[in-house]
């Protein structure tokens, strides 16, 4: 590995979503500002709303439980 080619690594970086939430990562930057997070984005807080016209998540999800009961 060559030397000081190779950015600073700061273990306590400070990472900021735009809903307020802050927690420490590590990174190459020490201070992260990002748009979505886990304690806001719908997958993690069960907020998620899916549009199906068609009713194609909806046939997907009752053969998916078939598939898991056997």
């Amino acid at each position: 590995m060559k030397k000081d080619i190779h950015p600073t690594y700061f273990k306590d970086a400070k990472a900021t979503c735009a809903c307020g939430n802050s927690f420490t990562v590590g990174g190459t930057k020490e201070k992260i500002e990002i748009e979505i997070c886990s304690a806001c984005h719908p997958f993690y807080t069960g907020l998620d709303k899916t549009l199906d016209a068609a009713g194609r998540v909806e046939r997907f999800k009752t053969r998916a439980a078939k598939t898991t009961k056997k």
